[in-house]
């Protein structure tokens, strides 16, 4: 156990990103009820996502980490978690033949409600406000009722977490997850995509793969890991309040969990070593994940690794580097040199979103061929130095929606009005996450080739 850790440290620490709520009492009596509910992930379900990573860390496995900016109350609904896990599950099964390493699944869903802001407030007009901060905290309708926060958000949030998550168990082990079913998925997308001939060539051997499994009598009736599969959840822990409440003790190990998701990172914004967010995560034996940005020092990225994980267990860290794509080749080597001079076990992921944001026709937006580029620069600086380039962590959702320029289909600036529907920052649409898992399929493809060529001299 972490020493002179409690659930509740994190309050003597200096803390940031947390909204004023205006009724204290209010808000420790919703805290209070949800520490009486059930908890929402196991700590044996955090354990097993450990294990995965820990394979990962070694170079062993990939993790593929994806989901919603943030999740709201409006958009809940049976139809949407659907296509989300629908998407997820065909990028998921391309990264899995074009890395031939089993892919770590993990959502940014059921608990990814708060959001960090830039600024406190957001003006219109003449008229200032409390800036949005996810649906846990406040409403995003611009007006003063709806930005004071309300902390029965956070009970609403709980709800609908534990509802996405009994949904998403079904999908994952009730049959829906089947590698046929996402074969056929997968395949209606490269007949349908402008970029069809160039997938055509890997679906095919996809598809080759799956004959032949299935003439030598290996079928999803005889096993289970063709029909079922591991899908874990994870958040950004940044309403420390709530995640305090949902903190419980495993009674088999006596350690310390989060239960409102298998695995939370901290954020950029939040990642100084003697602040609060940092505080809460050390005492958590869940696997943690840490937002890495240009500001970030090999020396203070080192500290927080002694703080995060002391001892040095593979899988307990993940580093989620967001550069920019302009800014990658700038970054990530000194920071990958210190990791490795101290011989730290870590998850190495790219975030390719979050440093590629820029306004076009007052919409925020990402292009494509930027976050294209920044993975593609993550993976080549990987191969350079010899490490193990482990995973992406993308916003996406499984709808047609034009939020992110670019892509097969070419969503330009002026098709943002179309169909731009998320309640914080541009999400890749179920088409353009599917193109970016075949395009860093056939990378992963032409690294493995390169090595292969090398060791046959």
């Amino acid at each position: 156990m972490a020493e002179n850790w409690t659930p509740s440290s994190w309050r003597q620490k200096p803390i940031l990103q947390v909204p004023e709520y205006p009724d204290a009492a209010a808000l420790a009596a919703t805290e209070a009820q949800l520490a009486s509910y059930p908890p929402l992930v196991f700590a044996g379900e955090a354990r097993r996502l450990k294990k995965h990573l820990a394979n990962v860390a070694e170079g062993n496995g990939f993790l593929l980490q994806g989901g919603d900016c943030a999740e709201s109350f409006a958009e809940h609904g049976a139809d949407n978690i659907r296509d989300f896990f629908r998407a997820f599950l065909q990028m998921a099964v391309v990264l899995t033949f074009g890395a031939q390493l089993p892919v770590v699944k993990v959502g940014r869903i059921a608990g990814q409600f708060a959001k960090p802001r830039s600024s406190n407030v957001e003006k219109q007009g003449d008229v200032t406000l409390p800036a949005y901060r996810g649906d846990i905290i406040n409403g995003i309708e611009f007006t003063e009722e709806s930005r004071i926060p309300n902390p029965e958000r956070q009970a609403m949030a709980y709800r609908q977490s534990a509802a996405t998550l009994n949904l998403l168990r079904a999908f994952a082990m009730g049959g829906y997850a089947n590698l046929e079913n996402v074969h056929q998925w997968m395949l209606g997308f490269v007949k349908d995509s402008p970029q069809g001939e160039r997938y055509r060539k890997l679906a095919d051997r996809i598809s080759e793969t799956m004959d032949f499994m299935k003439a030598i009598g290996i079928t999803s009736e005889n096993h289970p890991s063709l029909r079922e599969t591991d899908f874990f959840t994870s958040h950004e822990a940044l309403l420390l309040g709530y995640e305090e409440a949902l903190t419980r003790i495993d009674s088999t190990s006596g350690d310390w969990y989060a239960t409102s998701g298998h695995m939370i990172w901290i954020g950029d914004r939040t990642r100084q070593a003697d602040h609060a967010h940092v505080e809460y995560c050390r005492g958590i034996k869940n696997p943690i994940g840490l937002k890495c940005g240009p500001s970030l020092q090999a020396d203070d990225l080192l500290q927080l690794i002694d703080i995060l994980n002391p001892g040095n267990e593979a899988g307990r860290l993940t580093l989620i580097c967001r550069f920019g794509h302009e800014k990658v080749a700038e970054n990530l080597p000194r920071l990958i040199r210190a990791v490795e001079r101290e011989g730290r076990k870590v998850v190495w992921s790219c975030d390719p979103m979050h440093g590629n944001t820029i306004t076009l026709n007052n919409y925020k937006t990402r292009p494509f061929e930027r976050i294209l580029s920044e993975v593609e620069s993550f993976f080549q600086i990987h191969r350079a130095e010899g490490t193990h380039p482990g995973g992406i962590h993308v916003e996406m959702t499984g709808k047609d929606v034009t939020e992110c320029t670019g892509g097969a289909r070419a969503v330009t600036a002026d098709d943002l009005q179309d169909r731009y529907h998320t309640h914080c920052d541009p999400r890749l649409n179920s088409d353009q996450a599917l193109e970016l898992a075949f395009l860093l399929a056939e990378r992963m493809k032409g690294g493995r080739d390169e090595k292969r060529m090398v060791a046959n001299g």
